[in-house]
């Protein structure tokens, strides 16, 4: 594996990444993710993952006529 930039300030001397592996999550990341930014006045609001998901099946199920 490539050593760390030695003009990387965000790296410092002791990390060691001899035993790293390349793209080791890469895989289970792209199968199981959707991330998705808040806005910061939206996100003050929905502290959680759950709470957002509950508001927008609500709005969805108005939003159907409610058989959603």
């Amino acid at each position: 594996m490539n050593k760390p930039m030695k003009n990387d300030p965000d790296l410092l001397d002791e990390y060691d990444f001899s035993n790293a592996e390349v793209g080791r999550y890469a895989k289970r990341y792209a199968e199981g993710s959707n991330v998705i930014v808040l806005d910061p006045d939206i996100a003050a609001v929905f502290k959680t993952a759950e709470a957002v998901n509950a508001v927008l099946r609500e709005h969805l199920k108005k939003a159907a006529g409610g058989d959603a």
